[in-house]
């Protein structure tokens, strides 16, 4: 958080002497429309009543017929970071085929824009429906595919539970974006190699 400075100017007495000094946040009101870590990380914070961290936000695109990671990739933290990550990983998977491709997701991804883009790519949206105003209608949910993949998408939490957990990135020891990006793309790459004797051993 000490990273975490003020746009308009950060006078370096605000912190105590020392190579690591103190600093009080108490009563300071810090926004990312204020402020601006020199890590490039940005205040996020996961729902209502959360605490905001400075972090980066990670994505995959996993197939759901054995859970293995196809592709992985870290952004900035926004509104929108996660529905454009997977937009860019949609248009880098659907290259050289000409299958129907699906795509399971969380309620996060119920987006009438989101939506609307991946039938353009004809893809299908197999998001979760939030209760109102769902972009997903009966074109979709009537199908049985779009109960699979609610079933298989919750797959893609493991991959995240052993990265956190064992491939240290609940909370890296690397800065900026790109090694940030190098860890975690490493982590997925790893889950992978770990999962793959399991697959072998059930064949």
């Amino acid at each position: 958080m000490k990273s975490f400075r003020a746009k308009d100017g950060w006078r370096r007495a605000a912190y105590a002497r020392g190579r690591n000094g103190e600093r009080d946040f108490h009563d300071e009101k810090r926004s990312n429309d204020t402020h601006a870590s020199t890590t490039e990380a940005k205040l996020y914070k996961k729902g209502r009543g959360k605490q905001a961290k400075l972090c980066f936000m990670g994505q995959v695109l996993m197939e759901n017929r054995h859970g293995l990671v196809v592709q992985a990739d870290t952004s900035e933290t926004n509104g929108t970071a996660e529905r454009q990550a997977a937009l860019e990983m949609v248009d880098r998977q659907a290259l050289g085929t000409s299958n129907q491709l699906t795509l399971g997701a969380d309620k996060t991804y119920d987006a009438r824009a989101f939506v609307v883009d991946l039938r353009q790519k004809c893809v299908t949206p197999h998001a979760a429906r939030k209760a109102r105003n769902s972009a997903i209608d009966a074109r979709t949910t009537r199908h049985a595919g779009y109960a699979a993949s609610q079933r298989k998408r919750k797959l893609v939490e493991e991959a995240f539970g052993w990265a956190k957990t064992i491939a240290g990135c609940a909370k890296v020891k690397v800065r900026g974006l790109a090694r940030v990006g190098f860890h975690f793309t490493l982590a997925m790459a790893a889950y992978n190699l770990i999962r793959l004797p399991k697959l072998l051993g059930q064949g």
